[in-house]
């Protein structure tokens, strides 16, 4: 189902409101996708809308299987306010295709490879994340891994700017 802003959730067009579940996908899952997870779940809940939103994020290779989200990660994010410590790096898996109404990657390597992986009746489903940020010049969510802290700090500038357009996105997808 499709409107022209967007993807509905499967149920809505029956009229009931459904949880919307949205995936961000790096390739680790212990950098970019888990802070962009820990920044839009805590965006969520302060606009009241947890029991409609619903993330989770993953890694498009299985480098960190079961690790927490780098330590300079959860600095930056808990500077912020984000908590990121019961995260845990997992790899895409085929169901998420199915399960999950956006999945959303950090940049075009990470799209390429979930392109690769997705069925094509759920390829529409696919998208960059910061497709939903307002600076026009960022499309991607540089890698901070071999950097500095101002990486990580620049990487929650724009999932933050991101986390915010997503949300005006999908506000009007949670109600019937």
């Amino acid at each position: 189902m499709f409107m022209s802003s967007g993807i509905v959730s499967k149920a809505q067009a029956g009229g009931q409101t459904q949880l919307l579940r949205v995936l961000f996908v790096c390739m680790g899952n212990i950098c970019r996708s888990p802070m962009a997870e820990g920044t839009f779940r805590h965006h969520v809940r302060l606009a009241g809308l947890a029991e409609q939103i619903t993330c989770d994020s993953a890694g498009t290779h299985d480098y960190h299987f079961g690790d927490p989200p780098d330590p300079r990660a959860q600095l930056a994010a808990s500077r912020r306010g984000y908590d990121l410590s019961a995260l845990r790096a997992r790899q895409v898996k085929p169901s998420d295709f199915s399960e999950f109404d956006y999945v959303l990657a950090m940049d075009k390597v990470n799209l390429r490879l979930l392109q690769r992986l997705c069925p094509p009746q759920h390829a529409h489903k696919l998208k960059l994340y910061m497709e939903f940020g307002a600076d026009t010049e960022a499309r991607e969510v540089p890698d901070p891994y071999y950097g500095g802290p101002q990486g990580f700090e620049h990487v929650l500038d724009l999932v933050e700017q991101a986390a915010q357009g997503l949300l005006r996105h999908l506000r009007g997808r949670t109600t019937a």
